[in-house]
């Protein structure tokens, strides 16, 4: 099936984000009053026993190396918002420089990954997963890292949960996500 890779990225662009309903394959455009970032700069913090594991170097990383994996590890849990046909749309954003799988990988197994949107100098969280513990975790710090590095603006995790609260997120009215956006899809970032 075709989609319209270029009307799908306005939709983000203008802070909507796409799901399925669970258990449906249809998909709808979803907005928030609120929207949960991920902060880069001196703010984005992590557990201190994460240090250890970084320290230590058990994982590399990688970038869409196994894109295919990352979305279905993400949304292999019993509830998901990511359908057959959500999948089939990130892989048509994949293919048109826009979706990335950012992966952390160990003793050459997918070890974790972070799966997002890029337009401009926002990163559009859109999930996140694990096969090995830690995974995730390392995968988190190295992004933001790599966000940082390139100069990006935002980095949306689009809903808060305790374990995004660990590396520093937190919320923001959704008139000021948008303005923030705004800013964000115009920077000049390559990812």
């Amino acid at each position: 099936m075709q989609y319209d890779v270029t009307a799908i990225i306005q939709g983000y662009a203008q802070g909507y984000f796409l799901m399925a309903n669970d258990g449906e394959d249809s998909l709808g455009w979803y907005s928030s009053r609120e929207r949960a970032l991920i902060p880069l700069n001196e703010q984005f913090r992590y557990p201190r026993s994460l240090q250890r594991v970084l320290n230590q170097n058990r994982f590399t990383v990688a970038i869409n190396q196994d894109f295919n994996a990352v979305v279905e590890g993400c949304a292999n849990r019993e509830e998901t918002w990511i359908s057959s046909e959500l999948k089939q749309i990130y892989h048509a954003l994949n293919q048109a420089g826009f979706a990335y799988s950012f992966e952390t990988w160990k003793e050459g197994e997918l070890a974790g990954g972070i799966l997002g949107i890029v337009i401009g100098g926002a990163f559009i969280g859109e999930s996140m997963f694990f096969n090995i513990p830690d995974g995730s975790k390392v995968a988190m710090v190295k992004l933001v890292e790599r966000l940082i590095e390139r100069k990006f603006i935002l980095f949306d995790a689009q809903m808060n949960n305790p374990h995004l609260e660990r590396f520093g997120s937190y919320i923001i009215k959704n008139q000021d996500y948008k303005k923030l956006l705004k800013k964000a899809i115009i920077q000049p970032c390559s990812f």
